[in-house]
């Protein structure tokens, strides 16, 4: 009689050939599979165009090392960041380094030198040796603890810098000279800059009032013996003369009207003007001695003719036409070369209106103006935008609606043309709350 097989010998004897039977299809399955798909990919490679094809077809997707590099670097050689960013054709570069907002800033009198006044209580002067430049060198001012420059202007050249401060105890005005300089072997090896030295200051020379502008010209009209002077305006209604290489005091003047905005001086020297809160510009004469210094301040004329209250003005290269800007949406554009003495009345010459609007169609204003150097292209800005017009026509020539990422707080033309790679163009400046100094390029006048 047969033992009765127990139940693990009859699963021993049945599970491990099923097992091993389970493993052989499942090898044999992968392997078709893998077989299908080398075939596959053996037909696709066939069908593959030729290598030359490859080539063509890979040269036109871009290089990832071409796409970062500007089509041609004697246009411009800024970083590739900031070429990047500029978002319009007439942006040149962009001076960067201020910690703070730029409150102000202004040109030498070769345009080779830009003077930044700036919230940080630093005033800086870049070297423009180009304006295509990937960075630029500059002279670093720090103003004396707790003092925050507010304007800036050149006084002799451009070695020497005027600066308008403010602190608890008002307004002080301060000149920065050229330090003792050690110009050994000068000849093979330029000389870093001195250090610069306050040759003079004033202080509270407005009360406890802010200095709003800050303009320096120089003294060439009539027997003028051509020196700087500048010219301070607070925000109050006073307006003070000074000799810029001294620091004494040559004239004075009140605006007698609310809160001055701005005053500048006329190219030559000859005339003052400021705007405030009012629809009328006042006019006053620099009135020069036989020896070449300044006999007096004589208020000779008065502009009227805006509806409402002009909130920026600038001098023709000329200085026989103002410019001005108003709150009625108007520009107009006066001939202040009459016979005053005769109590002829300046004349406006023409009137141009805002050409531009916000979303509803209103009419906005300009905060600045500043006219080119050859009296032919008028710059002006709103809020963050930058606008490019004719002087002769007021078409607009260009426009840059986020000039700055912020307010622009200043703009100024340099007053000759500086370089440009190999060529020479009209550079206009722009200063704003956004720590950034731009250079632009003029846009070309139509013939």
């Amino acid at each position: 009689m047969e033992a009765e097989s127990s139940p693990s010998t009859f699963l021993g004897f049945n599970v491990l050939p099923i097992s091993i039977i389970s493993v052989l299809l499942g090898g044999l399955v992968v392997l078709i599979f893998f077989s299908d798909y080398f075939r596959k990919k053996r037909s696709e490679v066939q069908t593959i165009a030729k290598p030359e094809e490859i080539v063509a077809q890979k040269s036109k997707k871009p290089s990832p090392s071409n796409s970062r590099k500007p089509h041609s670097r004697s246009q411009s050689h800024a970083s590739e960041k900031d070429q990047v960013k500029r978002h319009h054709p007439l942006d040149l570069n962009t001076l960067k380094g201020h910690g703070d907002s730029v409150t102000a800033l202004c040109f030498s009198s070769d345009g080779r030198n830009l003077a930044t006044a700036c919230a940080d209580g630093v005033v800086r002067v870049f070297k423009l040796d180009d304006a295509l430049c990937k960075s630029f060198k500059f002279l670093r001012i720090n103003m004396p603890a707790g003092g925050q420059p507010t304007a800036v202007a050149f006084s002799d050249g451009a070695s020497s810098v005027v600066v308008a401060a403010q602190n608890l105890s008002g307004s002080s005005l301060y000149m920065y000279g050229e330090g003792n300089a050690n110009s050994a072997n000068d000849t093979k090896q330029q000389p870093k800059l001195p250090v610069p030295e306050i040759k003079w200051a004033h202080h509270k020379v407005h009360e406890k009032r802010a200095i709003v502008t800050l303009v320096g010209t120089t003294a060439s009209y009539g027997s003028g013996d051509g020196s700087t002077i500048i010219a301070s305006c607070s925000e109050g209604t006073d307006i003070i003369l000074w000799h810029g290489k001294s620091g004494k005091i040559l004239g004075n003047t009140d605006t007698n009207q609310l809160k001055n905005t701005m005053a500048t001086i006329s190219p030559n020297g000859r005339f003052i003007a400021a705007a405030a809160f009012t629809a009328d510009v006042k006019v006053w004469e620099i009135v020069y001695s036989k020896d070449g210094s300044v006999k007096e301040v004589t208020r000779v004329m008065q502009l009227k003719g805006h509806k409402s209250a002009v909130t920026w003005l600038c001098f023709s290269p000329n200085s026989e036409q103002i410019i001005t800007a108003s709150k009625d949406g108007s520009m107009r554009i006066w001939n202040i070369n009459v016979r005053y003495h005769l109590d002829e009345d300046p004349k406006t010459l023409k009137v141009f209106p805002i050409p531009l609007h916000d979303s509803k169609g209103a009419t906005l204003h300009y905060d600045h103006l500043s006219i080119s150097p050859d009296g032919k292209i008028l710059a002006a800005t709103h809020g963050s935008i930058l606008q490019w017009l004719c002087a002769e026509t007021g078409k607009v020539l260009d426009t840059a609606d986020k000039a700055h990422e912020g307010n622009i707080t200043g703009i100024a033309w340099a007053p000759k043309s500086i370089p440009l790679g190999p060529d020479l163009t009209m550079v206009l400046a722009t200063a704003g709350d956004d720590k950034k100094v731009k250079l632009w390029a003029s846009p070309v006048h139509p013939s």
